[in-house]
């Protein structure tokens, strides 16, 4: 039998609301400088979810493709430029790249997921399609941001290393490999980290939420599985392609490093 599903009110959010104040109280007394940016954190957390509240519940109203079409395309924007704002290294068009591999990966497999996993009727149902949506870009958000940064820093540390590679008639391709195979390391390495210990360290947020909202663990774990896997595809895929992309970017048609297009932040 399922357990009773409690709603939240004010009063609940104000009390968690306090455990903030003694994280700000403790950055304060230990001289650590955090405050600001504790409240800042909050109030965006706040801000952004009531937004979301208020979007997905007229989104909910309005079940057409045609209006989540553009909410998914806002989701993927913002996750792409958060994602270039995290390298510390970036260069010309980053954003585009950005964008355009979070894009690529996230959605080709949601769209697989709707269509051919879940199967929700009709398949771009928003109360399935943007939960899946937002889960994947937010860990291909994280994909993308360490490849390319990983990527940069490569290229710069191994600079000699690489432009003597091509001046002994290396390709481009030849003399960025090893640089890209770190990059793609170091993006994938997030996720399989949580993959080797879901269920026994951590209960992922989307399996907590459907425990509290009463589904039957054996169904939330299934659910968890599948997103766990769509997880895992798409931050491999985007981070793949951002780094296909940055490869194509700094590294010019006739073999050269294009190193100084790259700038620190």
């Amino acid at each position: 039998m399922s357990a009773e599903y409690l709603s939240m009110g004010y009063g609940q959010i104000l009390a968690a609301t306090l455990l903030i104040i003694v994280n700000m109280g403790i950055s304060l007394v230990l001289g650590l400088a955090l405050e600001r940016r504790l409240l800042v954190a909050s109030a965006r957390t706040v801000v952004q979810l009531s937004l979301l509240g208020f979007v997905l519940g007229w989104v909910y109203q309005h079940p057409q493709w045609y209006v989540l079409f553009p909410v998914a395309g806002l989701m993927t924007f913002v996750a792409g430029h958060a994602a270039i704002r995290r390298v510390r290294r970036t260069y010309p068009k980053a954003l585009v790249t950005g964008t355009t591999a979070m894009a690529a990966g996230s959605w080709s497999i949601t769209l697989i997921g709707l269509i051919v996993i879940v199967r929700p009727t009709p398949w771009y149902a928003p109360q399935y399609a943007i939960p899946l949506l937002g889960m994947i870009l937010g860990n291909t958000l994280n994909g993308i941001s360490l490849g390319i940064d990983r990527f940069g820093e490569e290229l710069v540390n191994k600079r000699d290393r690489i432009e003597t590679l091509l001046a002994l008639g290396a390709t481009r391709w030849e003399a960025a490999h090893e640089p890209m195979r770190e990059a793609l390391r170091t993006g994938m390495t997030p996720i399989i980290n949580s993959m080797s210990v879901v269920g026994i360290v951590s209960i992922p947020g989307m399996m907590t939420g459907q425990l509290l909202a009463g589904v039957v663990p054996v169904e939330a774990v299934r659910y968890q599985m599948i997103i766990m896997f769509m997880i895992a595809s798409g931050t491999a895929l985007g981070t793949l392609l951002a780094v296909l992309l940055s490869y194509f970017r700094l590294f010019s048609n006739k073999h050269q490093l294009l190193v100084s297009q790259l700038t620190s932040r």
